[in-house]
């Protein structure tokens, strides 16, 4: 189980410094900092620990520049720190030795050391972090591990140095203003080194010696006084669609004997690269997306629909993968079109798709919102676009759901024109703020091919028209028996039957309410039931009170 020790100055009860709550923190315990500046140096060995900013990144700094040891030494155990400011004197300001260290949202200055040093076959992740002097930025050997959206800058020597066959992976990080070289890989290093900037180097961008093998895709190596890219005798590897500005000649520098594979590349306008590329991409929960595709997944019914919302989140993924990547990303419209008849789920999939573009990051997470004509249409000239304005506000985050949005054109409804009125602040806002809002209008199919008539721009703004057809029969008695074991009633055998007989008659013509229909059974079924055991004439027991007869159903039906 987690154990949380809270470090503060001056709260009673609290660690006064964190050495002393390391001091006493076993396994899986997390550190949790106060705002402030606490002067020590910290050991971790053979615990597994975190330490993190109680109140967020840059309230918490850790100062060990007037001693002679590393802010932080992690040796044979695991340790990750979030948020974070940490500075150091001559020595390294965190060290990691046989150990997992994981690095999130911190900023490391040094003052003659490097900021991050990792050896001894450790694993590592490095997140987001920001490194600004030192003698080096990052210095990896013998260990693997990730760097990811980071930045390297003011280096008196390297950027970032990877040796003794190290293999990191290196992506969407910036290394810029350094003494000597950006990065160098030496003594076997193998590191790959996806989409970063390397700039305004006093040597050449990436130097690569002793029989190492880094690959390189995609990166941009520009205003460096030395070649951008240089490979010594007996080294291979590959240079992949990388693109270089303003570089010693030849910009990528092969001497005898080396011999890495070479494709060249032209910079996108586009593209983004380094700790850009990084900050295009919004954070995710993964979890919280699995749990909502778990829950549409869970609806009755619906298959074409829940195909249709899962091609449009693995769209979304994708391009968050692309943009992390430093790939240009086309713009994307999050509106849409829910067509069919009514009680088909189009709500709760509205809901569940607002919450799955918040938890990828395409929107920023807000209210959902649902109107109808009366919500957006005023009664007076200029009166509609102040209320739909204010309800586009409401929602602006999450989802303007629009049911029986096409009551809002011109054919449709009651006062003159100022449906047309609502429909031309819609386009207008959804242009503006396509980022910050997805809209759905919903409504039968027939008459949505109207709405979208309405305006000249308004089928545009809309990126696809999704059909909800109407529940069968069976899933009709699926529902039911859903909602009777939600209410804890059990259905009698040949309840089931009688009830998919019976959404089997239904005509289904453009009244039919599907699911509404399953829900008005169902409470007449309660009610026919409650009337069965009230005139019993004596107290029912647990069991009957929980069955629903066959009997009940017929009488509810009315047969």
């Amino acid at each position: 189980m987690t154990r949380t020790l809270l470090v503060s100055a001056d709260q009673p009860g609290a660690y006064p410094s964190i050495g002393e709550a390391l001091s006493v923190a076993g396994d899986d315990t997390v550190v949790s900092v106060s705002p402030g500046t606490y002067h020590e140096a910290l050991f971790v060995n053979d615990r597994a620990v975190t330490v993190v900013a109680a109140q967020g990144a840059g309230t918490v700094t850790i100062d060990a520049s007037s001693g002679a040891y590393p802010t932080v030494s992690c040796n044979a155990g695991r340790l990750e720190l979030r948020d974070l400011v940490l500075k150091a004197g001559d020595a390294p300001v965190v060290v990691a030795d046989r150990a997992k260290l994981t690095m999130t949202g911190c900023e490391l200055s040094a003052g003659f050391g490097a900021a991050i040093q990792v050896a001894g076959r450790s694993e590592f992740t490095l997140a987001r972090c920001r490194v600004t002097g030192g003698r080096y930025g990052l210095v990896v050997e013998d260990s693997d591990g990730s760097v990811e959206g980071c930045e390297f800058t003011d280096l008196s020597e390297d950027g970032i140095i990877v040796r003794i066959g190290a293999a990191p992976t290196i992506r969407t990080s910036t290394v810029a203003r350094c003494g000597n070289r950006g990065i160098y890989v030496y003594q076997y290093g193998k590191p790959t080194i996806e989409a970063c900037d390397i700039s305004q180097t006093g040597h050449a961008g990436v130097v690569v010696v002793h029989q190492s093998a880094p690959v390189l895709r995609r990166c941009r190596i520009r205003d460096t006084r030395g070649p951008a890219i240089s490979f010594a005798r007996g080294c291979h590897g590959t240079v992949d669609d990388c693109t270089t500005e303003n570089t010693a000649q030849p910009a990528i520098e092969v001497a005898e004997g080396a011999t890495p594979t070479i494709v060249a590349g032209t910079a996108n306008k586009k593209a983004a690269f380094g700790a850009d590329a990084a900050r295009a991409v919004a954070p995710q929960d993964t979890a919280k997306v699995e749990k909502l595709l778990a829950e549409l997944e869970a609806m009755v019914g619906l298959e074409s629909v829940k195909a249709e919302v899962r091609a449009l989140i693995d769209e979304i993924q994708v391009n968050e993968w692309r943009r992390s990547a430093g790939l240009p990303v086309g713009a994307v419209s999050h509106h849409l079109i829910f067509a069919g008849a009514p009680g088909t789920g189009k709500t709760t999939v509205a809901r569940i798709y607002g919450d799955l573009l918040a938890a990828l990051g395409a929107l920023p997470g807000g209210a959902f919102r649902e109107v109808s004509r009366r919500d957006l249409v005023g009664q007076y000239i200029g009166h509609t676009a102040e209320k739909t304005a204010a309800a586009f506000e409401l929602a602006r985050g999450g989802v303007l759901f629009i049911d029986e949005a096409y009551t809002l054109s011109r054919s449709s409804g009651t006062g003159g024109d100022f449906g047309q009125e609502a429909i031309d602040t819609l386009v207008k806002l959804m242009e503006d703020h396509r980022d910050e809002v997805a809209v759905i209008a919903a409504g039968y199919t027939g008459e949505m091919l109207q709405f979208l008539d309405a305006n000249p721009g308004l089928a545009s703004r809309f990126a696809k028209t999704v059909e909800f057809g109407n529940y069968s029969p069976e899933q009709l008695v699926v529902i039911v028996e859903r909602m009777a074991g939600g209410d804890e009633y059990l259905l009698a055998d040949g309840v089931s039957e009688v009830l998919r007989e019976h959404f089997g008659s239904i005509e289904r013509d453009q009244n039919f309410g599907n699911a509404r229909e399953a829900r008005k059974l169902f409470e007449g079924v309660r009610k026919t039931q409650a009337q069965r055991l009230r005139q019993s004439g004596q107290r029912p027991t647990l069991d009957e009170l929980r069955t629903v007869a066959v009997a009940d159903v017929r009488a509810a039906i009315g047969r």
